[in-house]
């Protein structure tokens, strides 16, 4: 089949995989999963309480599923954020074998598919930032879009690792977005609040995912996590254009879809990559897909 042949074939292949609905009907109801079991169990949203005085039930007895995005239990077996593990061993400088028990289901099962996939499918983050760039769109705001190396954000985790260690408490678990977002409303916490407001006013003004492409340590950790990743995004190189189209709608970074639009990789090998589709819903020929595996260079 021809060139010209094959981008014809992929052009009327039409758009495909709607991927940016999905994912986000994905992260609502991920919200929605911690919520239902205090519901279930009759208590309130945002640590409160309904009813009397008359002792209820706790969301681990009502419902197979109960916790937060840091610690969570699925039909009795305890599943474990992986960072929030490593900044406990730290603070405490101890280790229980029950925790790495409670990581390795996390940490397998992100490892295999995609490190990032949790920030693009999962994070409560991701998705407010969405909202935001909606926001800007409509009023017209504009702001830088490469604002710091994407790998500082692998640095910064490894200094909230020593910083855990220096000061005795898991320092991220305290200035969370993500757990504000999640634990605020499973349970009033407030914590990370003022992170989250911070993220928001510097990406609503001045550069385009500061935070989850340069600073989120918990991106950063799922950045190196992510480098053995066996799904990932390919290119026909015959088919694309070269029109960087997908660079542009990247959310993660556009510097990790450069050797592949070169010509020299077949896939986006860098961890970076959070499998959020948008760079293929973008491709004007079609020349992106997802694959497993990982082919050479």
């Amino acid at each position: 089949m021809s060139d010209e042949a094959k981008k014809d074939q992929k052009a009327q292949a039409g758009k495909g995989f709607p991927f940016t609905v999905v994912r986000r009907i994905v992260q609502v109801l991920v919200l929605l999963l911690f919520l239902v079991p205090v519901l279930v169990a009759g208590w309130g949203l945002f640590g409160g309480m309904v009813g009397g005085d008359d002792a209820i039930a706790t969301p681990a007895e009502s419902f197979p599923f109960y916790g937060t995005l840091s610690s969570s239990t699925l039909f009795g077996i305890t599943l474990l954020d992986p960072f929030a593990v490593l900044q406990t061993i730290a603070a405490s400088k101890a280790f229980d074998p029950a925790w790495l028990l409670g990581l390795l289901p996390l940490l397998v099962l992100y490892g295999l598919i995609r490190g990032r996939v949790f920030c693009g499918w999962v994070c409560p983050v991701n998705l407010l930032l969405e909202l935001v760039d909606w926001l800007r769109s409509k009023l017209n705001i504009k702001v830088e879009e490469h604002v710091l190396p994407r790998h500082v954000k692998a640095w910064v985790a490894l200094g909230v690792l020593v910083l855990s260690a220096l000061l005795s408490f898991p320092v991220f678990e305290a200035l969370s977005p993500i757990g504000f977002i999640n634990k605020g409303l499973v349970f009033g916490s407030l914590a990370g609040g003022l992170t989250l407001l911070a993220i928001l006013l510097v990406e609503l003004f001045w550069g385009h995912r500061v935070w989850c492409r340069a600073i989120c340590p918990l991106g950063g950790f799922y950045e190196v996590v992510g480098k053995v990743g066996l799904v990932n995004v390919k290119i026909d190189h015959d088919v694309c254009i070269g029109c960087n189209k997908c660079k542009h709608a990247c959310l993660c970074d556009p510097e990790i879809l450069d050797a592949p639009v070169a010509g020299e990789d077949v896939i986006v090998r860098a961890g970076d990559c959070m499998l959020c589709g948008k760079c293929i819903e973008t491709c004007p020929v079609h020349a992106l897909s997802i694959t497993a595996g990982r082919p050479r260079a």
